[in-house]
């Protein structure tokens, strides 16, 4: 009887005992609970940004040295608040993230509004850097954006949603972006063109213009 008793408490003592997977699957929650809190911040925080980033090209570049080459990573990135506000920066780095980060940061430096008229531009524009030339045209509610890439990423942060565009000049995606910018500060409200040539509103725009304008602005 002692024996078979002896059996019995050693079974329990081994049912009440936590198993070993167990204990290791409380540890790994613990610490990735911890890990997971701080990626989760780090994705808040983003959230929090509020800015659109597009990575426009990345390029890997190399500067010829005494020992032989050494190479390096340049990124063209487009941030802006998809409400008016954009800009474009250039970064240069030894790894491409960090390439990145510096494309944002003077992105964000350069900053400039764009005038617009619910989600248009109010008049046509030519914008030309280099070789780069682009033509941006308004276009009527529920177009879309008909652009190209690098074209659609400085709209798309611009918060422009129906407009139409061309490029005719260069393919490189560096020189169009620089040509959009070009042509998006290029862009004037009609009370500054009406201000400039001594006229009334009325006369420099039309009243289809103006009364989208009036209905953006109240909303």
């Amino acid at each position: 009887m002692s024996t078979e008793e002896n059996k019995d408490q050693q079974v329990t003592s081994t049912e009440n005992a936590p198993k070993q997977d167990d204990q290791r699957g409380r540890g790994r929650g613990r610490g990735r609970g911890e890990g997971g809190g701080r990626r989760g911040g780090r994705g808040d925080r983003d959230d929090k940004n509020q800015f659109i980033e597009h990575v426009v090209t990345i390029n890997r570049v190399s500067k010829v040295v005494k020992g032989g080459r050494r190479f390096s990573f340049t990124a063209l990135v487009v941030v802006g608040d998809g409400d008016g506000m954009v800009g474009m920066g250039y970064g240069k780095a030894k790894e491409v993230p960090a390439a990145i980060a510096k494309g944002v940061e003077e992105a964000k430096k350069n900053f400039f509004r764009v005038p617009r008229i619910q989600k248009t531009i109010p008049h046509p524009v030519q914008g030309e850097d280099a070789a780069g030339v682009v033509l941006l045209r308004p276009a009527a509610p529920g177009t879309g954006v008909i652009a190209g890439g690098p074209v659609r990423a400085v709209l798309d942060c611009a918060g422009i949603h129906d407009i139409l565009s061309k490029s005719l000049g260069s393919a490189n995606a560096i020189n169009i972006v620089h040509a959009a910018i070009a042509a998006l500060k290029g862009l004037e409200r009609p009370e500054e063109v009406a201000a400039r040539r001594g006229l009334p509103v009325d006369e420099v725009a039309p009243h289809a213009m103006l009364r989208a304008a009036e209905s953006g602005a109240n909303a």
